[in-house]
């Protein structure tokens, strides 16, 4: 793998081996390409299904969270105290669905890393061979960029161009004659970019990304119904205003990026149908109600104690007692103002007549 490659795109090596694996059993790039992502979305089921079942529980913290963010409005300090103990008293953690977003972003930039440079990442054509190619069509006048090198180069090498064939060696140059025949899906070129434009050799190429931007939209509905979330103002509109985002990529890469992202979406969508059936969010939202309310009620009673030890001192002996949360607090904090720290260096025995003392104070 090349040292000069771009972090994003370090997942482009692994998956071009995958492509390449796939490719000779079906050589059809098209079917290659809904059979990979296939593949990808069987392998990230688990993770995804945690990240779904996660949100589910999240959204059942919502109306707690507007409350304390409407109530603290003003005091952003003890806005996030009191988040941070919504986190530590009831398991509320934002950020329990980062990873498999993490995860799905890098494969996302490895599958543009390998529809970008398919010679290099599925055949395993050496960069240096593609570089001199590249220049003998700079010398022809032929203009490209990153993203149409391998386009260009493919037309070229079918072509017959002398000079474009002298930078690889006669098994190189079967492969890429062989691959050009099996670019084509459903008569659609997917080693092209499409352009912003109705002309009549671009009209086939604008169908994926329509399609993307449509699938992404309903599945992006259908996960947030999910999860049962219900996302207000600003992020609401930005959950709904991100598939525009994959407007930039579906016509600044290649077709065969957008075929990858309507399949990905559809697959979203059907795992995101059967996720509610296994989760209802109404049903884990009134568990995690129930938990919230059962904690609730356990501080409100002092039922969760701390069990300490302390000294008798009638009988000389050393008995178990419970202390709930705020007794502890308060009496940790007026022995350390009151008493030597060395000396009561075990905070959890003392004697227990002070603790009756403070107790009746």
């Amino acid at each position: 793998m090349e040292a000069r490659m771009n972090f994003l795109y370090i997942l482009g090596w692994p998956l071009g081996y995958v492509m390449q694996w796939i490719y000779n059993l079906i050589p059809n790039y098209g079917w290659d390409i809904i059979i990979f992502t296939v593949l990808i979305r069987l392998l990230s089921i688990p993770l995804t299904i945690n990240q779904q079942k996660n949100m589910t529980r999240m959204s059942a913290f919502q109306p707690m969270i507007m409350e304390i963010q409407k109530k603290y409005k003003d005091k952003p300090e003890k806005q996030q105290e009191e988040l941070s103990r919504l986190q530590q008293d009831f398991g509320y953690n934002p950020t329990s669905g980062c990873f498999p977003m993490l995860l799905n972003f890098f494969v996302m930039f490895g599958v543009i890393e390998v529809v970008y440079r398919p010679l290099q990442r599925i055949f395993h054509i050496s960069e240096a061979a593609l570089t001199a190619a590249g220049e003998a069509l700079t010398a022809l006048g032929i203009s490209f960029t990153t993203v149409t090198r391998d386009t260009n180069i493919i037309a070229q090498v079918v072509a017959g161009e002398s000079s474009v064939l002298s930078a690889f060696t006669a098994e190189q140059v079967e492969t890429i004659t062989e691959f050009s025949r099996h670019m084509d899906f459903f008569g659609i070129d997917l080693t092209r970019v499409p352009q912003y434009s109705l002309a009549a050799d671009n009209l086939p190429l604008l169908i994926f990304p329509i399609l993307a931007i449509v699938t992404m939209f309903l599945s992006t509905h259908l996960s947030m119904k999910s999860s049962g979330q219900q996302l207000q103002g600003s992020m609401k509109l930005t959950m709904y205003l991100m598939p525009l985002m994959y407007v930039f990529f579906c016509f600044t890469v290649p077709t065969a990026f957008s075929l990858y992202y309507v399949v990905g979406n559809v697959l979203m969508a059907v795992q995101s149908v059967l996720v509610k059936k296994l989760y209802d969010p109404e049903k884990v939202k009134a568990e995690v109600a129930a938990e919230i309310e059962a904690k609730r009620k356990e501080q409100r009673r002092g039922v969760k104690n701390t069990t300490i030890k302390v000294v008798d001192e009638k009988t000389g002996k050393t008995v178990e007692k419970n202390l709930s949360a705020s007794e502890m607090n308060k009496r940790r904090l007026e022995y350390a103002r009151q008493l030597d720290a060395e000396r009561y260096k075990d905070e959890r025995t003392v004697p227990l007549s002070e603790l009756e003392n403070k107790k009746e104070d």
